[in-house]
């Protein structure tokens, strides 16, 4: 096998549009083709915004092929004065070159756009087997075409046209290699263009395409006359509205700050909702911003700004209540349209606004205007500060819930908790221990870093039948949740296990009646109120021993041992195996444990809590008898089933084995 050579000739250099073709996923969206057809069409609401076209017309042809066309000034078809190379050919095949760099110093074709890099209309070419530019400006018609984002026939004169009639139009046929299906998304394309509509007041936009089972093509037309506050209206056509829709349409900045230039700001429209989906939609110099940005985060601010202002002065705030913005702005629908003088986006596809001083200048230019209608319409503004209020109660329940249960902070946690020092549940342990005297030999005898130990006081209350409300009147019941930071929840539920904080859940009892009762009653918290720790294998029962055996020193070479019996069972088998031995019941002693507590720490540790010595019994339902295991609970936990406990012990009594 031959070691590649890395030499000069190993670096390769991609000229021109070459690295569109590489990489086109760092360029646009190629999904489908919509995406670099919309480049063509924001050229054309360019120039629609800076108030030189009033109609776009978008056509889907039979071919597969889509064109744009505006009435606006047209592309200049004169040779650039530093490249010496057609505009209009520029435009198309360099990266990096459009008409709306330098702005500030006036030099600009455009003094608001959404083009920023210069590289869209250049990437529909590269990423198109064929692309038509058709202009009209000064009384005559130019073509020039390209393939694969090369000139085949370059800038001609084909005719003539009226001198008041100029116009841009674009016809692409996208190249299917590059994207992963070569349909055009229409719902997207609809959704654009009656933005686009909304967003230019007085321009008609349309667009034509053909429709399967139709003779002929289908053209929408959209012309928005209300502006914003109709385009809302749409919006949230089936939400209920809690106040009607507040609108400014004005961009107006000046007087705000020196920092903005004349003519940017912010037209917006808002309302808030009672109920449905808050739908709402953003754009900055008409380039839609599906995730949002600086802009929006502006008009947040101001939102929150007016309502709390409004909230302050007709002193609204019942005490203790803390209002914050999300409380004021969680269920508002709005639409955005920002005019920002150099936008900066996060990515080509211009999905995101990441200018700072856009946050600033949309906050300045809505605060005043949005405040000014709450002063105006006092009832609508108690409305929305009663929403606000009801969200920050909402919030601050939760928190106060969550606090109380589930923190990990050392004043949340139950005070007799004794914690271990890993925070990895995969290795963490919890045993739940019977009596505050085991709870001291249990943490003497556990591994301080994986094992922690809860000692409760007495019997759980039985919780078969508590509603889940009434849980935490228990101390018990309120530590063991808070300690494995799990809430209560139903078997049909959907819990969130992300604060669980053991891997495994331990009952450690005595071996006797009453260890066996304790034992039933946290069984049957965990089967009933948290019944996913059962399902994913999280609850384990120990099994401490009942019995020793001290078997005495047979000679040098056996030594004393002690052996353990969990039960009688077991221990009718430890004898009869030592009689087997051939020692005599003088040559051991056997001593029962009255309870965990009498057991030394190291005696515990070995017998009940080491992982290599232990025996720990995992809690499940078997598969098929989760309506069997339902009804033995019901019947051994419910309180209207004394009737049926009687009945089952009579006939069952004779076989359970009772400790007496």
């Amino acid at each position: 096998m031959t070691t590649p050579q890395y030499s000069e000739s190993s670096i390769t250099v991609l000229k021109g549009l070459e690295p569109v073709k590489e990489r086109p996923g760092m360029y646009t969206r190629t999904e489908s083709p919509t995406h670099i057809c919309q480049e063509v069409i924001d050229n054309a609401a360019d120039e629609a915004l800076g108030g030189f076209a009033t109609q776009i017309d978008v056509e889907i042809h039979a071919d597969g092929s889509l064109s744009v066309r505006d009435n606006g000034r047209g592309i200049p078809i004169g040779l650039h004065p530093a490249e010496n190379v057609p505009v209009v050919e520029l435009v198309f095949t360099r990266l990096h070159a459009g008409g709306k760099f330098n702005k500030k110093d006036g030099g600009s074709a455009y003094a608001f756009s959404g083009g920023l890099h210069g590289v869209g209309v250049s990437v529909t070419n590269a990423l198109s087997t064929r692309l038509e530019v058709t202009v009209k400006r000064e009384g005559k018609i130019w073509r020039i075409v390209f393939a694969g984002g090369d000139v085949v026939e370059p800038l001609s004169e084909i005719g003539k046209c009226a001198a008041k009639d100029s116009g841009t139009e674009v016809r692409v046929w996208p190249d299917g290699k590059y994207f992963e299906s070569p349909n055009y998304s229409i719902a997207e394309l609809e959704r654009l263009l009656r933005a686009k509509a909304v967003l230019l007041p007085g321009v008609t936009v349309s667009l034509t395409r053909p429709v399967k089972g139709e003779a002929g093509p289908q053209t929408q037309t959209w012309h928005y006359p209300d502006g914003l506050k109709g385009y809302l209206a749409d919006l949230i056509s089936e939400a209920q509205e809690a106040v009607p829709v507040f609108a400014s349409e004005n961009y107006i900045s000046t007087g705000h700050d020196s920092d903005f230039t004349a003519g940017e700001g912010a037209a917006f429209a808002l309302t808030w909702l009672e109920d449905g989906v808050c739908n709402s939609e953003s754009y900055v110099n008409l380039i839609p911003t599906p995730l949002g940005g600086t802009h929006e985060a502006g008009l947040k601010q101001a939102v929150f700004g007016a309502v709390n202002n409004f909230i302050n002065h007709h002193n609204l705030l019942p005490r203790g209540v803390k209002v914050q913005s999300d409380d004021v702005f969680g269920r508002v629908a709005f639409v955005l349209s920002a005019r920002v003088l150099d936008p900066q986006f996060q990515g080509q596809t211009k999905d995101k606004l990441t200018n700072r001083d856009a946050l600033k200048l949309v906050a300045a230019v809505s605060g005043d205007p949005l405040e000014l209608w709450l002063n105006q319409n006092v009832e609508a503004g108690k409305k929305i500060a009663e929403l606000a209020i009801r969200q920050a109660q909402a919030r601050m329940r939760s928190v106060k819930k969550i606090e109380k249960k589930k923190g990990s902070g050392v004043a949340v946690l139950p005070g007799k908790l004794t914690d271990c020092e890993s925070e990895d549940i995969r290795e963490n342990e919890l045993f739940l221990v019977e009596g505050d005297s085991a709870g001291g030999s249990a943490k003497l005898a556990r591994d301080k870093a994986t094992q922690a130990i809860l000692p409760l006081r007495g019997k759980v209350l039985n919780s078969f039948e508590v509603h889940p409300d009434q849980l935490f009147g228990n101390a018990e019941i309120h530590d063991i949740s808070v300690a494995i930071g799990v809430d209560p929840h139903g078997a049909g539920d959907n819990p969130d296990l992300s604060g669980l904080r053991y891997g495994k859940i331990a009952i450690l009892s005595d071996a006797d009646v009453d260890g066996s009762h304790i034992q039933v009653l946290l069984l049957t918290l965990f089967y009933r109120h948290f019944p996913k720790l059962v399902s994913d294998g999280h609850i384990y029962v120990a099994q401490p021993p009942l019995f020793r055996v001290d078997v005495n020193a047979q000679g040098k070479n056996k030594p004393a041992r002690k052996i353990y019996a969990l039960d009688q069972a077991e221990l009718d088998g430890i004898l009869e195996r030592l009689q087997k031995e051939g020692l005599s019941e003088n040559k051991y002693a056997i001593s029962r444990f009255k309870g965990l507590g009498e057991m030394n720490p190291d005696q515990l540790k070995d017998t009940t809590m080491h992982p290599d010595t232990r025996r720990l019994l995992q809690v499940q339902i078997p598969d098929g008898a989760l309506e069997e295991t339902h009804g033995i609970f019901v019947k051994l936990m419910g309180k209207g089933e004394a009737a049926a406990r009687r009945a089952w012990m009579e006939a069952e009594g004779d076989t359970a084995q009772v400790d007496i």
